[in-house]
């Protein structure tokens, strides 16, 4: 779980109306309790990128814990006629009872690769699709835009600095999914309390228009915050500022904030002026609507740090994943599970129960997103299994700890092939190889 829980209010109508209204003919039917698995996948990566990154797992382990139809919930659904008496009834008793597979928060993954697998009765998976969608299609499309900005940055830190440029709730979302993507901290506070997201943040050009002049505003902020705060350089003449920087904080100067102009140019010119001076150890932090090409072409320039903000939250021009919740697989008259698929034109699924690995060469880069169906396709010896528990019988045994999400980023993004960090638009990295074929 988190460091704090983020409250205990029922997810169970953060969904939609149609989810319920299949409910309730398949009860009448009698048919919502043959057994069935349901998986989330995209059919296919975002335009021109090469991999993606799942994030939101955690979130979604923790809102099913909370799916729960209590007085309030049972009312509305009842004085709306959302159901009828007979749902009504089976939804105030509602606790999943099935499995939960798929990829740990973190992993890197391609078209088709089954993220999250639902076992249960048709009832009881039904339901949790559009919960599901809503978090893993937001907090894998900001995750897989960070994880691009942070292999941009060649190892210079990234801060997350969003939270004004979305809902305030997708602002705490938007955090952890960055920060498992490698972000190093975030400026939003909700998401260092709930989910322990470092955060960080010293002033905006509003504190320096606050005094009669920017001396007397640089004066409070290192007296308040000491001679390691960052001061933002850029509300009038920067090298002006610069040099007022130092006059007030010396060569213990933290850092100097660029948030305008032409930033290589600016920072080109800010990190002459400071070495003059003997400031060499004082950073140069860049800010401005920077997304993973502006980051990339910083990379010559001597900045120390990015702040990244409406780019990141929006997914960087892809704020969805495009993830669908399918049934695959059911259970026929018979008693035996049989795959399902649907045919629609562009909008095809597979069949049958997924399992997935990935497949590496013998110095460990990958070569395939290797996909079983019915059944775990084959190691060929040293290929990495993609799928862990996260629901067994109803009960969460695999919390999806940030930190560990982290650095399972890292190690999965490491191990792919050097054609992933190119920003130029291509194919997906590796391929999506069914076991059959």
């Amino acid at each position: 779980m988190s460091p704090t829980s983020p409250r205990a209010a029922s997810t169970a109508l953060l969904t939609d109306h149609y989810e319920l209204t299949m409910l309730q003919a398949a009860l009448a039917s009698g048919e919502a309790h043959r057994r069935c698995v349901f998986e989330a996948f995209a059919r296919r990566l975002p335009d021109g990128r090469r991999y993606g990154v799942i994030a939101g797992t955690g979130r979604v382990l923790e809102a099913l814990e909370q799916f729960r139809f209590g007085d309030d919930e049972l009312r509305f659904l009842s004085d709306h006629e959302v159901v009828d008496r007979q749902t009504v009834d089976w939804l105030e008793s509602y606790r999943f009872s099935g499995h939960v597979s798929g990829y740990a928060e973190g992993e890197c993954y391609f078209p088709q690769s089954p993220v999250l697998v639902v076992e249960s009765t048709f009832a009881e998976g039904v339901i949790l699709e559009t919960l599901v969608l809503s978090i893993l299609n937001h907090d894998t499309a900001i995750a897989s835009a960070a994880s691009r900005m942070t292999t941009a940055a060649i190892g210079r830190p990234c801060i997350e600095m969003g939270s004004r440029r979305t809902h305030e709730e997708s602002a705490v979302a938007a955090a952890r999914a960055a920060y498992v993507a490698g972000f190093e901290a975030t400026s939003n506070l909700e998401a260092g309390r709930r989910y322990g997201v470092p955060t960080t943040g010293t002033a905006a050009h509003a504190f320096t228009l606050l005094y009669d002049s920017e001396k007397e505003a640089f004066t409070a902020q290192v007296e308040s915050l000491g001679k390691g705060t960052t001061l933002l350089v850029d509300t009038y003449d920067v090298r002006t500022a610069v040099e007022l920087a130092m006059e007030i904080a010396g060569p213990e100067l933290g850092a100097v904030r660029l948030d305008s102009g032409d930033l290589l140019i600016q920072a080109t010119e800010v990190r002459a002026q400071l070495d003059a001076a003997g400031n060499t150890d004082t950073r140069i932090i860049v800010t401005s609507d920077l997304d993973e090409y502006a980051i990339a072409g910083l990379a010559a320039g001597p900045v120390s740090g990015y702040g990244v903000g409406t780019a990141l939250v929006t997914g960087s021009g892809a704020p969805t994943a495009s993830m669908v919740y399918k049934l695959v697989q059911r259970e026929d008259a018979s008693g035996h599970m049989q795959g399902v698929a649907k045919k629609s034109k562009d909008k095809t699924s597979v069949g049958g129960r997924k399992w997935a690995l990935r497949r590496l060469s013998p110095s460990g880069v990958a070569q395939a997103e290797v996909i079983g169906i019915g059944e775990r396709p084959r190691d060929d010896g040293n290929d990495r299994p993609l799928m862990i528990d996260l629901v067994r019988d109803g009960e969460v045994v695999d919390h999806q700890d940030i930190h560990e999400a982290r650095a399972r980023h890292e190690a999965s993004r490491a191990e792919l092939p050097r054609a992933a960090a190119q920003l130029s638009r291509g194919e997906p990295v590796i391929p999506t190889i069914y076991e059959e074929d």
